[in-house]
């Protein structure tokens, strides 16, 4: 970009040589500009639409706003900072101005540094072009004699300017995750902070979207969406003031963990990934999607298995017969892969309740005589791959390791360690290397003596319930939720390096580790425990606001469920399940023939639409938190020429009056060929096997009937479709 120089003469004996330069980082769809003043603090000008050269040249400056890209605190102490630290002659105050610009490939870095104190702060943002995907970040250098200490420490800060603005976030808990909430954006603060320590995404999510014309639209209108990348603790906050514009801050939850910056030292915040879109709530989603599968999931290229696991089949009675059962029976539905989960280890405490042996990963030999050998043999024996649970990063204190290492412990200094699940739960802490190299080890020693197993389900099931570590120096006590993290994430890079190949889930409680911070190392996550299909079509909706089909674990489970013991049909089950990572968490012995057949059929179908899913473009069409009666979504591939559209009611009355859903996504010059999956009506559907085109499609939609109609005795109340779409 051009780069003004300008010169000004001080006092006629000295000339001050500064510059100014307009930085445009953008993509194919969006700008994001800022002016950048040799010292000065960098402004923000600009981020939305792509803007053109005459655009940018005319660019307008905004009015009546804080505009400054990184606001350090003690100069203008009423305004919100991203940044504030105590320095290292106690000073409060802080300043940043530039100091040069650097660019390096996709990534520009603007250097920012306090004129009084040698603070080096560097802003970070790297551009995806094809994605639409900015990500920005940045990293703190202490070049003072002395330790700094950080209070504050946002990853970045977005000015957006006031009108009628929109937030979707999305509360929670354990199974209830990823509930959407849209409110509009008033006066004052809006806060979304997390505590938990060890996951992060029950509670609510650290991602967010923006809609800047109103309450949200689906494919219609311009929304900002942002998602910080951290597994840990955040805090994202909106400040509404008396000036124009709403300014959100995203970074760590500073909360109870100021750092103490040493000498020499860097501290790299996590990147907030921030996209724009004129195509609504899904188009934000679209471009989320596309970037988490191509640069941030682990083999996010590749399909996902469908699997059963033992969990809600069995759970803790594991044995050798009843695996092989269970792996036979998902082998003749058409399955590709067994996860055996808690409950197979342990021995002088055997794993029988969820009060004892974690952290002794050895086979109970009293479960599983043949061992893990003789479950892969099995498993080759029914062609399918094989699985396995671990929780690497807890222990029980009824357990060897605990009798062993007590000093490994989460544990607040000289009080009794607080204790989680089964009372005996404790976190390990993983900021300390010793306790890294044996969360390491049990994946290590688990697939370096056992190669073939393909996937591993990693559970944390506790959060940090009591504040210290016993690693830790006292003065550094502030670092434990840091370190914790920094430290799971040098243990996965490990295991990423030596395993490159093994399928590994994020499970945590459930739907507790959905967030882009870990799944670099993750190629999924497990959604919720809560596998009730209706509830799971409310979850599933939110998590699809950032989260690829790929990446959600969805499975078929038994009713009555085993949460809120409703009992839907199992056409219901399935449809909602196909709308993800299909999978089952079932007893199959437990089911009828009828019921296998039907199940054996929808994996059939579902490796046929298992590339339009996983690696298709979401489109949402009818929320189920609009309350119509009924939710609709569909996936439609880059070429158009496929799509697997969904329907689902959520509710059923007599003279019920449903809305006929239009499709979006499709060409509309095509012609589009309609075949229903898992069918269990007696007839078919009056459209199928016709063709209609994508504009009939988008502009009117189907009628569809409000009910299944298979033979008398299989009717009930729960209705649902899938179609597929084919252009001819």
């Amino acid at each position: 970009m051009r780069k003004t120089i300008i010169t000004s003469m001080m006092l006629c004996l000295s000339t001050t040589i500064t510059w100014a330069e307009q930085v445009v980082m953008e993509t194919k769809s969006i700008s994001m500009v800022l002016d950048v003043v040799k010292g000065s603090q960098p402004k923000y000008v600009y981020f939305g639409a792509k803007l053109s050269a005459k655009e940018l040249q005319n660019i307008q400056a905004p009015v009546e706003g804080r505009m400054d890209a990184y606001p350090a605190y003690g100069l203008n102490t009423p305004a919100e900072a991203a940044i504030a630290m105590r320095h290292s002659d106690g000073n409060l105050s802080t300043a940043l101005v530039v100091e040069d610009i650097q660019r390096s490939g996709n990534t520009t870095t603007i250097l920012l540094k306090d004129p009084v104190y040698p603070i080096a702060v560097n802003l970070k943002y790297k551009v995806y072009q094809e994605e639409d995907m900015i990500e920005a970040w940045t990293e703190i250098t202490n070049n003072e004699k002395q330790t700094v200490t950080l209070t504050t420490f946002a990853s970045a800060m977005l000015p957006i300017r006031r009108g009628d603005v929109w937030l979707s976030h999305f509360y929670g808990s354990w199974a209830n995750e990823a509930r959407l909430v849209e409110e509009p954006l008033t006066p004052g603060q809006k806060v979304i902070v997390n505590k938990d320590g060890t996951r992060n995404s029950h509670t609510d999510h650290g991602e967010v979207m923006f809609s800047l014309d109103g309450k949200g639209l689906e494919n219609a209108g311009q929304v900002i969406g942002a998602a910080l990348c951290y597994s840990g603790n955040y805090r994202l906050k909106v400040t509404t003031d008396d000036t124009e514009y709403h300014y959100f801050f995203a970074g760590i939850n500073e909360d109870n963990s100021e750092y103490h910056l040493k000498k020499g030292e860097t501290f790299i915040t996590p990147k907030l990934a921030l996209t724009f879109s004129q195509q609504g709530l899904s188009g934000v989603s679209r471009n989320f999607h596309k970037w988490g599968r191509k640069y941030m999931l682990a083999h996010g290229d590749k399909e996902r298995k469908i699997l059963l696991n033992s969990w809600e089949g069995v759970y803790f009675d594991i044995n050798q017969k009843g695996m092989d059962q269970m792996m036979a029976d998902i082998a003749s539905m058409g399955g590709e892969l067994f996860v055996m989960d808690d409950g197979w280890f342990g021995d002088k405490y055997p794993r029988k309740t969820d009060n004892s042996s974690l952290g002794d990963w050895v086979v109970d030999k009293n479960k599983l005589p043949e061992g893990i050998e003789g479950l892969l043999r099995d498993a080759k024996k029914h062609g399918i791959k094989f699985g396995i649970w671990i929780e690497p990063e807890m222990a029980n204190t009824t357990s060897e390791l605990y009798e062993a290492h007590p000093d490994w412990i989460v544990k607040a200094p000289k009080r009794d360690a607080v204790l989680g699940r089964g009372g005996t739960q404790v976190v390990l802490d993983l900021a300390n290397p010793k306790v890294q190299d044996f969360v390491f080890s049990i994946v290590d020693n688990l697939m370096t003596k056992y190669p073939e197993i393909d996937y591993i389900k990693w559970d944390a099931n506790m959060p940090i319930l009591n504040h210290g570590s016993q690693y830790l120096t006292m003065n550094d006590q502030s670092h434990l939720y840091i370190e914790y993290h920094r430290g799971f994430e040098k243990v996965c890079q490990r295991i990423r390096a030596k395993f490159p190949d093994v399928t590994i889930q994020a499970c945590a409680s459930g739907g507790g580790r959905a967030n882009w911070g870990v799944l670099p190392y993750f190629d999924e996550f497990w959604v919720s425990d809560n596998t009730d299909a209706l509830q799971r079509i409310y979850m599933q909706w939110g998590t699809s606001y950032f989260f690829p089909a790929i990446a959600m674990a969805s499975h078929i489970s038994a009713t009555p469920n085993h949460t809120v013991f409703r009992t839907t049909a199992l056409k219901y089950r399935i449809d909602v399940a196909m709308s993800g990572r299909l999978g089952m968490e079932i007893q199959p012995k437990n089911m009828t023939d009828d019921e296998k057949e039907l199940c054996r059929k929808a994996i059939a179908e579902y490796k046929q639409i298992r590339p339009i899913v996983q690696f298709g473009n979401i489109y949402r069409l009818v929320s189920p938190y609009d309350k119509k009666g009924l939710a609709s979504m569909m996936y439609v591939t880059d070429a158009k020429d496929k799509a697997v559209w969904y329907w689902w009611k959520t509710e059923s009355f007599q003279n019920e009056h449903l809305p006929r859903v239009k499709m979006a996504g499709l060409d509309p010059s095509r012609m589009y060929k309609v075949h229903e999956l898992n069918r269990i009506d007696l007839k078919p559907l009056a459209v199928e096997g016709k063709s209609f085109s994508g504009a009939y499609l988008m502009n009117h939609g189907l009628d569809i009937p409000y009910r299944n109609e298979p033979e008398w005795s299989k009717k009930n109340d729960w209705s649902s479709r899938v179609l597929l779409l084919e252009a001819e």
